[in-house]
């Protein structure tokens, strides 16, 4: 009776908010099917759904771009003038002391698949070193470790997966030892999920008695942190820095002193790295200071006029690009979560399979659905200070995305072997190079190794002579 009960309430609900659709095979459905099915929808926000139903999956959110709309403020990555040189200097020094006292934890958020790359798994298990061929969650946790060792301290690890993938993830830890670090301190969650639409705004089903979902988005992270005790664990563990960064990204400086430095020193909440773009229409997010307000607009909404304005000496005017590197501070994840608070959602049309109205699945050869997401970077304005840091791509950038051409694993590869060898060569080492320059040797440098490159000077009589076609992993 009290299931009929629900039942009623939640049909004539679904009749309000135009979703009646989800309970067309009820009939079809067993007891433990129909409370299940139940139990989904009464986690529903409608009133929310009806709202995000007409303004992002019927319509594209339009993106309010302001008149005052300004490039950003930054960072270089080398000091411009003696009394930058103090603070850069002072700023490394304060980064380190805040990693010793434990005071920084890493975040990856790795809730993606591997399909893009072919792979059939979390992306984070990708082997993707080029001589040891190691995954991108090895690397990770080797950085860690290295870290952890460098600086005394012990350096915690949040990771946080999605539902596509979050017991396989845990698994991979657990058949892999976590990699030599200590259980305790790797803290493994699940973000949250959004529900997938048709065109015409009718959630979909996935199958008759469960509701087609998928994960929120890396900007979800900021609740998920909150929800799943991280940021209570953090806060129990005295961390008060996360460093914040993506699971495609091997070549990552987890723990760089100088961004934590000058974030702390500059007291921000929020704040980025930047790379200068490639082109004026380089598939990154652009900062941009709107109505003097730090903020990131995705390439597709800068107008033309803005993404090819140059400088006197050519450069591009809105020449930074946002890649998902951030030093978050733990009291501002807390502070927006302890108010109602939501980022804006984006809207991606995708082939989505779903159960149609006779129970039968439908697998679509076009794009036939909407999912929706948040991005990390629109947490960026809700903070009251956020500085920038550019940094060099070659050194901290490879984002691996794709199975061949741009950001794909031979990219990525290629600028772990280049970063190696330039590192290699500022110790005073040679490198053997082809005719045309380029590199002839494959190298890699484990993060036990060398965390960055001015390691490198203490461990030269470690390095043998490299010769050409050698195949060299410094560990």
């Amino acid at each position: 009776m009290r299931t009929q009960k629900i039942y009623e309430d939640i049909k004539k609900l679904l009749k309000e908010h135009h979703q009646s659709h989800l309970l067309t095979l009820w009939d079809q459905l067993d007891m433990a099917q129909r409370q299940n099915l139940l139990a989904q929808i009464r986690q529903l926000d409608l009133a929310k759904i009806d709202d995000w139903v007409a303004n992002c999956v019927k319509n594209s959110a339009s993106v309010a771009i302001s008149g005052d709309l300004v490039p950003a403020s930054f960072y270089s990555p080398c000091p411009a003038d003696p009394q930058q040189h103090r603070k850069y200097a002072g700023a490394v020094e304060l980064g380190r002391e805040l990693i010793r006292q434990g005071k920084v934890a890493a975040f990856v958020v790795a809730g993606g698949q591997g399909t893009r790359l072919g792979f059939d798994g979390p992306k984070g298990n990708f082997p993707i070193s080029p001589v040891k061929n190691k995954t991108l969650f090895q690397i990770f946790a080797e950085s860690v470790a290295a870290a952890s060792l460098k600086y005394q301290a012990i350096c915690p690890w949040y990771i946080m997966t999605s539902p596509l993938n979050h017991a396989e993830t845990i698994e991979i830890f657990c058949s892999n030892d976590y990699y030599g670090l200590d259980e305790e301190n790797v803290f493994i969650f699940q973000q949250g999920t959004l529900p997938n639409f048709s065109t015409d705004g009718k959630i979909l089903l996935a199958d008759k008695d469960r509701l087609s979902c998928s994960p929120d988005g890396h900007g979800g992270s900021l609740k998920a942190l909150y929800r799943s005790g991280a940021i209570e664990d953090m806060k129990r563990r005295g961390v008060e820095f996360i460093s914040y960064f993506q699971v495609d990204n091997p070549l990552i400086n987890i723990f760089d002193p100088l961004f934590i430095g000058l974030h702390a020193l500059d007291k921000a909440e929020m704040s980025s790295k930047a790379v200068i773009k490639n082109s004026p229409y380089e598939k990154v997010g652009n900062f941009c200071l709107a109505d003097g307000k730090l903020t990131v607009i995705e390439y597709s909404d800068l107008p033309d006029e803005l993404a090819e304005k140059r400088n006197p000496d050519g450069s591009l005017a809105f020449k930074l690009g946002s890649i998902a590197i951030h030093i978050i501070n733990r009291a501002f994840v807390e502070r927006l979560n302890t108010d109602v608070f939501s980022l804006p959602l984006h809207k991606a049309v995708k082939k989505i399979p779903y159960i149609d109205e006779h129970g039968k699945l439908v697998e679509p050869a076009e794009p036939n659905g909407v999912k929706l997401e948040s991005f990390i970077f629109d947490a960026v304005p809700l903070a009251s200070k956020s500085i920038i840091l550019q940094i060099l791509r070659s050194e901290e950038f490879a984002p691996t995305k794709n199975v061949a051409g741009i950001d794909s694993v031979e990219t990525t590869r290629r600028m772990i072997v280049a970063r190696a060898a330039a590192w290699l060569e500022s110790a005073g080492l040679s490198i053997p190079k082809k005719p045309d320059g380029s590199i002839d040797c494959v190298l890699e440098i484990a993060p036990g190794f060398a965390l960055e490159k001015d390691d490198i000077k203490a461990k030269l009589n470690r390095i043998p002579q490299i010769k050409p076609k050698d195949r060299i992993y410094l560990s």
